[in-house]
């Protein structure tokens, strides 16, 4: 049976809540966290897009907080591979695969693909796993154009699309293209919308 209507899940926010760093000490986990989710913010943004590795941006914060760079990458790779995820979450969007065709889409970095999807087995609860890492853009670039380029993929019109996300922007970038937004504020509203589709 071809299904004939997509939903498109969020990570960051939307199904967990984990931080990159978390496991440092409290005051080199804010120092870096105001480092680049702050002051640099745009190279952030870059590393989401394919400009930056993993490896350079370790680099980078390893220099500026004066942590040294073997054991800061410890930490970011571990913390990439035990971000939590409710295990019921992941089941009831396996679950949506009967009905839709399922697509985790993520505004994310390289390590997100090489860590943490291959740890939590994301790939057995997902048709499909976009990354803006390796897509080159975000969600809300050129009037939400990665929506686009999936649906013509998928060979499903966005009509007959959802998408749940917690940032508002892409929600509406989404409903302008004519889907079915489902803005969520926390994880267990997502798990909310999950049970209704």
């Amino acid at each position: 049976m071809t299904k004939e209507k997509s939903l498109y899940i969020d990570f960051d926010g939307t199904l967990t809540n984990d931080r990159y760093w978390r496991s440092l000490p409290t005051d080199k986990h804010t120092k870096i966290q105001n480092l680049l989710f702050g002051e640099n913010r745009p190279m952030v943004g870059d590393w989401m897009r394919g400009k930056y590795t993993a490896e350079e941006i370790n680099k980078y914060a390893s220099e500026k907080i004066d942590v040294p760079y073997e054991e800061l990458w410890e930490v970011f790779v571990a913390d990439c591979k035990s971000i939590k995820v409710e295990q019921s979450l992941l089941e009831s969007i396996d679950r949506l695969r009967s009905k839709y065709v399922v697509v985790l889409m993520t505004g994310n970095m390289d390590s997100f693909t090489r860590f943490t999807v291959p740890s939590l087995k994301l790939e057995n609860y997902f048709d499909y796993i976009s990354n803006s890492y390796y897509e080159k853009i975000h969600k809300t670039d050129n009037g939400g154009e990665l929506f686009t380029i999936w649906s013509n993929k998928l060979r499903i019109p966005l009509s007959e699309s959802v998408l749940i996300d917690d940032q508002q922007k892409v929600c509406s970038v989404f409903s302008n293209l004519g889907g079915i937004a489902k803005l969520t504020n926390d994880l267990e509203e997502t798990q909310g919308i999950v049970n209704l589709l």
